[in-house]
């Protein structure tokens, strides 16, 4: 069943659903803006435009981009100047959810974090082996 939400951008009440984020009327205009930065990039002299001027031409907001490259309704690889932020950093990226250096650094604490476990694993085998006893005098 739909939940009824404001809208994120008018405020107006809606039902919600999985395909949108907004009221009907916003979606039309998103869709408008959406279509006007894709007929602006089309063209070959615009193909390598940055997003402060695909922003400044269409009047679309940069997280409205951002969202259109995630989805892949903008491919990065026709476009080479636009991307979307990186989950954890911010750094702008063309594929994924990280960049190649969180990604890098998220692989080197996981690595690091076995090495713990296997020398724990090991001190603790060895401290079950050996055993303390009484001394003789």
């Amino acid at each position: 069943m739909n939940e009824i939400v404001n809208c994120p951008r008018c405020n107006e009440l809606y039902a919600k659903n999985a395909f949108r984020d907004v009221c009907p009327k916003c979606s039309r205009s998103e869709e408008e803006l959406y279509q006007k930065a894709y007929t602006f990039l089309r063209k070959r002299e615009n193909r390598a435009a940055t997003m402060e001027r695909l922003v400044e031409v269409t009047g679309a907001t940069e997280g409205m981009i951002h969202n259109w490259i995630r989805k892949g309704r903008l491919q990065p690889a026709q476009f080479p100047n636009l991307g979307y932020p990186c989950d954890r950093c911010g750094t702008i990226i063309q594929k994924g959810k990280l960049c190649a250096s969180c990604v890098e650094e998220i692989e080197k604490g996981l690595q690091k974090h076995e090495r713990e476990q296997a020398f724990s694993q090991v001190r603790e085998e060895q401290h079950q082996q050996t055993y303390l006893g009484r001394r003789k005098d």
